[in-house]
């Protein structure tokens, strides 16, 4: 189906365009009052997660409320511990909890991974179905999958953590667990992206929410090795590759096979095209905390960011959206980039 509006993908592609193009991530969720309407009427987030229907309204929630030039949908990056073996639970105002952890080898190995696993992710598969089918050409589609480290450090601590000092340990006391964890993540993480392409996904974006916590040593031989393990392997749809507080490891990250490099709000933009040249496309990355700031800061912040990128930007922020965030905060955002021109 031809897109009606192709801007992002074009962007995502290295293609100069007339104005850059504009979402958010964390757009569907609790700073919409629809979204919050229709929360409070389910047993919790996993039931919205696992339902394909409900999962596709909340994702076309924002782009009828904000009209953002692309659609992520609506899902969790813990799907994919799950369905691996590890099951988890999403406690209300705590976070994620896993009841049981990974503390072993022999906990490695009893895990699915691959093709088997991804597989029983259908549930995730029929909303990008039915979200492609409603959206009917309107803008481009995003699937996305949490990074190996990233998901590894939550299968190891059980639950969010300020240090994931357990899943470092891990690394230091069981490198060879830790590898066999991170291929099989791997696998799997390749077959589901694959079949997201495949249920309607224009572009598929990789999150390494954690890889800001290892060090550059670590950083390269536990998450990016693996990360380009997965870029070399999909070449169906493009590609963005997000990992935040990971800025010392942008030269490394120039070198993979991704279409475009997300960026946090700790990187000067000027830094980040010293590093990756001028036409390496970059997503971000304004702080989300900005948009709790005054229209008029909003709107100067914002400009300027988009002329220090200089062209092939794809505007976001340096991280998800927080739940708090004045929606007229995001709109101004958003129409200030839609009024932009280069």
């Amino acid at each position: 189906m031809e897109l009606k509006n192709d801007l992002f993908l074009r962007a995502a592609k290295g293609e100069l365009t007339e104005r850059p193009p504009v979402w958010l991530m964390r757009q569907a969720g609790r700073i919409l009052p629809q979204y919050r309407a229709l929360r409070g009427k389910l047993s919790g987030f996993k039931e919205l997660v696992e339902t394909p229907h409900l999962a596709a309204e909340v994702t076309i929630q924002p782009v009828d409320e904000l009209d953002v030039d692309a659609a992520i949908i609506f899902s969790d990056i813990l799907v994919i511990p799950e369905t691996m073996g590890l099951e988890y639970q999403m406690v209300e105002k705590k976070g994620p909890w896993f009841p049981k952890t990974i503390q072993s080898m022999d906990d490695v190995r009893k895990l699915k991974s691959g093709a088997e696993a991804a597989a029983d992710l259908d549930y995730v598969f029929k909303a990008l179905e039915i979200t492609k089918k409603e959206l009917n050409g309107r803008i481009p589609l995003i699937g996305f999958s949490g990074a190996p480290w990233t998901l590894l450090s939550y299968m190891i601590e059980g639950s969010g953590s300020k240090t994931f000092s357990k899943a470092k340990k891990f690394l230091y006391t069981q490198p060879e667990a830790a590898h066999l964890l991170l291929d099989k993540l791997s696998d799997t993480i390749i077959e589901y992206l694959k079949l997201k392409i495949q249920s309607g996904a224009d572009l598929v974006q990789i999150f390494d929410s954690w890889a800001g916590i290892l060090s550059p040593k670590q950083y390269e031989e536990f998450s990016l090795r693996y990360i380009r393990k997965i870029c070399d392997a999909i070449d169906e749809a493009p590609i963005t590759v997000f990992a935040k507080g990971a800025w010392f490891a942008l030269p490394s990250m120039g070198s993979l096979d991704c279409n475009v490099i997300g960026l946090d709000w700790n990187t000067d933009p000027h830094h980040a095209r010293n590093i990756l040249g001028d036409e390496q496309v970059v997503q971000g990355n304004l702080d989300p905390c900005m948009l709790y700031s005054s229209h008029e800061n909003i709107e100067a912040e914002t400009k300027k960011m988009i002329r220090k990128f200089n062209g092939h930007h794809i505007v976001n922020l340096g991280h998800g959206v927080y739940p708090d965030t004045p929606l007229d905060g995001v709109k101004c955002f958003v129409n200030t980039v839609k009024s932009f021109s280069y």
